[in-house]
């Protein structure tokens, strides 16, 4: 049962509803099934900013990546 996002067409009230497979969906405000379907969109949230960097690849912070050989990684 996904929820999805409306737009009333008659009332312009926006609103999210939990569709099952057997139901149309109305506007709680007005009940009209005059339904636009809006994109979603996924919300996240970090708590600092330090939690929201993504790390850097191995190889990208080695201080000898330029130097050949010198890889932990040793990528050849």
């Amino acid at each position: 049962m996904p929820i999805y996002e409306y737009s009333c067409g008659d009332c312009g009230h926006e609103f999210e509803a939990l569709v099952r497979s057997d139901t149309t969906p109305q506007c709680p405000i007005c009940h009209s099934g005059k339904l636009e379907k809006l994109l979603s969109v996924f919300a996240t949230t970090a708590v600092s900013e330090r939690n929201a960097q993504v790390m850097p690849s191995p190889c990208g912070s080695c201080p000898n990546a330029s130097r050949s050989g010198s890889c932990t990684f040793d990528h050849q």
